[in-house]
């Protein structure tokens, strides 16, 4: 007759089979250093199979006096369990920064045993970042209200007056209130693009093929100003749709690819790349929403240009924050504004010859079609406009 003990105790495939269904890598470590099991999730973080990862020293995948190997000592001389955060386990073969939680504990059961759980911060930052962005793009509301009342009345006063001084003006004193005409204009337009964050009304969405979205942004452009850039695509075609607005999505991936076009002005071979994905694992909350939302729907926009200057990576999607001589920063912002009223995330990666602008955006399905009714009825009538692009 078998011992409650071992009916507690899980049959090994079993354990393999949980090992591997946990999204975070978890490894075990031998006393001699080496890997001696490790889930799915290690594979794809070392990008190297199980069957190699086996025959090698956890020292060989580390960065060199990685912490994480102090850690495991500490673990094994005192016998407990020990946390610590934000360590950098990136080597040149995975692709530099590799920032990750460590969690390491004795294996009771084996001793000099101990088993390693790593969790990325890809997504807790990447959360982190998306609620600093609507955060910067609410900042931004109560101030396009007041521009849009404060500003705009006085300067059609000024223009007004300046067209009257015009009419019996020089040629050169023309050319002074032409200039003021000019420049009235173009605050104007500036005032009217931000009062597109004080738009608080609930967004229509509904299933948006978001390949449909992406060929007629790339008509769009190849029509204009990436006309000279060659497109590449990598589609996955089964993709679900998305739960979106189609219009504001065709305006965020304009946006996002006119932003890779004016980045690739003095790069010979220019290219812009377009890759859609199935990433599960991804949860936020979806605003006027009570239940949280997987956005397992990855899109990206990349390109080969020089890339974001590191000092502007972190604000990248605040308002007033551009690198063109040219530009308002205000673009990125509507960007980030759009896809976090759809509950979703974006990022950007950024390194020479490699920029990457990520959307992690909720699939649709009819679940969630009732929960939108309500907006719909009460958005009837409403159109949306779609900009080329706001810089």
């Amino acid at each position: 007759m078998s011992s409650a003990a071992e009916h507690r105790r899980p049959l090994p495939s079993d354990s393999d089979a949980i090992l591997d269904a946990l999204p975070n890598p978890v490894l075990m470590i031998g006393p001699d250093g080496k890997i001696v099991a490790a889930n799915i999730a290690t594979e794809a973080f070392f990008e190297i199979s199980t069957q190699f990862l086996k025959r090698q020293s956890l020292k060989e995948l580390v960065p060199f006096g990685s912490p994480l190997l102090a850690l495991i000592d500490q673990v094994r001389s005192s016998n407990s369990p020990v946390n610590e955060y934000k360590v950098d386990l990136g080597t040149p073969r995975m692709g530099g920064d590799r920032q990750v939680d460590l969690h390491v504990a004795p294996l009771t059961e084996r001793p000099g045993h101990i088993v390693v759980m790593l969790q990325e911060r890809t997504i807790a930052d990447k959360m982190d970042r998306q609620l600093t962005h609507r955060s910067a793009a609410r900042s931004v509301i109560a101030l396009a209200a007041m521009l849009a009342h404060e500003i705009k009345n006085p300067l059609s006063g000024i223009r007004g007056a300046a067209q009257l001084l015009e009419q019996q003006a020089s040629s050169e004193d023309r050319m002074l209130t032409r200039l003021i005409c000019d420049e009235a204009d173009r605050i104007v337009t500036l005032v009217d693009r931000m009062e597109v964050f004080g738009d608080e009304r609930p967004v229509v969405r509904g299933p948006v093929n978001i390949h449909s979205v992406l060929d007629h942004v790339k008509r769009l452009a190849q029509s204009g100003f990436a006309r000279n850039i060659r497109f590449i695509e990598d589609y996955d075609p089964s993709l679900p749709p998305v739960l979106a607005n189609q219009d504001q999505l065709i305006q965020v991936f304009l946006n996002l690819v006119k932003n890779a076009a004016e980045a690739l002005i003095d790069v010979p071979d220019a290219e812009i790349q377009l890759t859609t994905a199935f990433r599960p694992g991804v949860r936020l909350s979806v605003p006027g929403q009570k239940s949280r939302v997987s956005l397992p729907l990855e899109f990206c926009v990349r390109d080969n240009g020089p890339g974001v200057p590191d000092d502007l990576l972190p604000n990248l999607f605040d308002p007033f924050v551009t690198t063109k001589q040219t530009g308002s920063g205000l673009g990125l912002a509507l960007v980030a504004k759009i896809v976090g009223d759809h509950g979703g995330i974006i990022e950007c990666e950024s390194q020479p010859r490699k920029t990457t602008f990520r959307v992690l955006m909720p699939m649709y399905s009819t679940s969630v079609k009732h929960a939108d009714q309500s907006s719909r009825d009460g958005s009837a009538g409403k159109s949306s406009s779609v900009s080329q692009g706001a810089k």
